[in-house]
């Protein structure tokens, strides 16, 4: 687990830190205040994972198809 606050991290970086929380907990060869501390980490991890996904599918949902269906452009997407 890193000191890196998860507002910083990209998607890839949460997931994988998230991935290793998950494991730590399941194994549960952690103390409990430990476990409450990585629990909540994970819940941030989380957290920053999901809106990192819906930033990425409001992209997605903001590119603009021609007549036949090919990209032509981006709308742009308030916010982003």
């Amino acid at each position: 687990m890193t000191d890196r606050p998860v507002s910083e991290m990209s998607f890839e970086e949460a997931m994988k830190e998230l991935e290793t929380v998950v494991a730590q907990l399941e194994r549960g060869d952690v103390a409990l205040d430990q476990s409450i501390n990585l629990y909540e980490r994970g819940a941030e991890l989380k957290k920053r994972c999901e809106a990192k996904l819906k930033e990425a599918e409001e992209k997605v949902a903001a590119i603009t198809l021609d007549g036949e269906g090919q990209p032509v452009g981006t709308t742009p997407v308030e916010g982003l």
